[in-house]
């Protein structure tokens, strides 16, 4: 059976999982520190745990060589740390506030759980080294919400509003069913449903699609800030980015890396937002335009309420 690759890690993307940054410190003091989603536990007794590393990985030699490491699972508002130890090329620790943990490997503060082991074991796994290691100290945060990743974006994660206790569960009825969240979460989920299927009938998936009509909407942007706009993981990203530029719809300028839509980009994104505007209309073609302006001013209200605190 052919494998492809970006097809198997969307499927892989299906399985939801959270975000650390593994740092150690080489034997002449230097610090490194690199995301993976790839954490696990292993073992109880000992205590043990895993991760992994990709044999392109220009840090793969120190960390298959240390004697120590930290897991620092990060915290739901460290999107900002995921993303400068998720690339390459700058001074990773810069304003970002550390303490010294086992072997002198550098504790993120802020993280809401830390890890720190010994080395047990290094493993061949393919395209990367799996790196088992023996947990000697551990702390954790609660009250703190963890961040997550899933479908190639970073999420949150809440309880499941049908598992909140002593509520009516029903849609129309009791107080779960009239909450704002609720219906909001409700809606959102039935309207991707209805809607991401269709962007197939173009040759997009919903990453492409959203990457599409951001450069349409804001012009030419660089990598850094169109991965934040589509709230992407820069490595994810690039793997989006890559089957856009192959196919000649984005194109990258040298330098500061500069993305912009080609000719044919520019007419599919176009494709893609009349497609959106019609589904729109459809979904609420018996909503007054004068609701559907109270609807989405109200929505936008909630933003600014809440995006200001």
């Amino acid at each position: 059976m052919s494998i492809d690759t970006r097809d198997f890690r969307n499927a892989l993307g299906k399985f939801a999982t959270g975000v650390t940054v593994i740092t150690t410190q080489d034997e002449r003091g230097e610090q490194y520190g690199v995301t993976a989603s790839s954490f696990n536990a292993v073992s109880m007794t000992p205590p043990l745990i895993l991760w992994s590393i990709d044999k392109s990985a220009y840090s793969k030699e120190v960390y298959c060589q240390a004697e120590h490491f930290v897991v620092n699972v990060l915290a739901s508002d460290q999107v900002a740390i995921s993303n400068r130890f998720a690339q390459r090329g700058e001074d990773k620790f810069k304003d970002i506030k550390i303490e010294k943990g086992v072997g002198g490997s550098a504790r993120i503060v802020g993280a809401v759980a830390h890890f720190e082991c010994r080395t047990w074991q290094v493993y061949e796994g393919g395209d990367h080294f799996i790196i088992v290691g023996e947990v000697l100290e551990y702390d954790y945060q609660d009250g703190c919400g963890s961040l997550v990743f899933h479908g190639g974006r970073y999420a949150l994660p809440e309880p499941h509003p049908m598992m909140l206790p002593g509520i009516d569960h029903s849609t129309g009825d009791g107080v779960l069913g009239q909450h704002f969240l609720y219906l909001l979460r409700q809606s959102l989920a039935a309207y991707r449903r209805d809607f991401y299927p269709r962007l197939s009938h173009l040759g997009v998936d919903e990453k492409e699609w959203r990457v599409l009509t951001l450069l349409l909407d804001r012009g030419p942007q660089p990598f850094t800030q169109v991965a934040q706009g589509v709230a992407q993981p820069p490595e994810d990203c690039e793997d989006t980015l890559s089957g856009l530029v192959r196919r000649d719809l984005v194109t990258e300028s040298s330098g500061e890396r500069q993305l912009a839509l080609s000719a044919a980009g520019t007419e599919l994104a176009n494709k893609l937002l009349k497609m959106a505007q019609e589904h729109e209309q459809k979904v609420f073609d018996s909503v007054s335009d004068e609701e559907m302006r109270h609807m989405k001013s109200g929505l936008v209200h909630v933003i600014e309420q809440l995006g200001s605190r």
